[in-house]
């Protein structure tokens, strides 16, 4: 089957995930998948490779995701955003349930650090609950009394009036926070696999025209692009079917 080319809008939608060990794996996969405007860089690699990856990223005027999801007391959590800040990312996570305090904290932090740097500051994203978890371990194995649904509300809600610029979410509860944030509220989706791909460790999944048709902004898709027999036509196919749905 032939493709269209990709629409540019579609294109700014895929993140792909650096899920690779060291940097060379990562230039590796770059270079294997140069229409891919989009980066994720997580823990992995980053422990890994320190901030070498996001300057090659930066060079060749690729977006960057930093998904080192922050959680600590808010004097650390600062600190570490001040700095993450000077990198000139686009997009920070840090965990909601952080707190209020610490939620702040590096919304101001982000500001001060990025003008050090002389960058715009990055969107600090929250992550409300990761899509991992199920229904059933968020009560019985977190103990959290809330219906999953309303938790992950709470959270998105926490993040917004704390100033922070969106959240992380499985693409099922997208809709509604949509509807509960607002349209300037942005929507990270993880947890997005095509109907060919394998669910893999993804509890709760949308294909991915899906979950922009739920109101999603990004998309971040890994394994059935990384992990496919040929990752180009992977991506493709998904472009493809981003572009006919909107």
């Amino acid at each position: 089957m032939i493709y269209s080319q990709p629409s540019r809008r579609a294109n700014h939608q895929i993140i792909v995930p650096l899920d690779v060990p060291d940097l060379q794996s990562a230039i590796a996969l770059v270079d294997q998948l140069p229409q891919v405007n989009f980066w994720k860089v997580g823990l992995e690699l980053f422990t890994s490779s320190g901030p070498s990856i996001l300057e090659i990223l930066k060079s060749r005027q690729k977006r960057i995701f930093l998904d080192l999801k922050f959680h600590d007391i808010p004097n650390t959590v600062a600190g570490a955003c001040r700095r993450a800040a000077s990198y000139g990312v686009d997009l920070l996570t840090i965990h909601a349930t952080a707190g209020k305090d610490a939620l702040k904290a590096a919304t101001e932090a982000l500001q001060v650090g990025a003008s050090q740097g002389g960058v715009q500051p990055p969107k600090l994203i929250a992550i409300t609950l990761l899509t991992s978890i199920s229904a059933w371990q968020l009560a019985r194995d977190l103990k959290v009394p809330l219906e999953l649904p309303e938790y992950t509300w709470e959270m998105a809600l926490m993040a917004k009036e704390s100033g922070l610029n969106g959240a992380v979410c499985s693409p099922q509860e997208a809709a509604q926070l949509r509807q509960i944030c607002g349209d300037d509220f942005l929507l990270v989706c993880p947890g997005v696999r095509p109907t060919w791909a394998d669910q893999g460790d993804q509890k709760r999944s949308l294909t991915p025209s899906q979950a922009i048709l739920a109101g999603a902004d990004y998309l971040v898709i890994g394994r059935p692009i990384t992990a496919a027999p040929d990752p180009k036509l992977a991506w493709e196919k998904i472009v493809e079917e981003l572009t006919t749905a909107t």
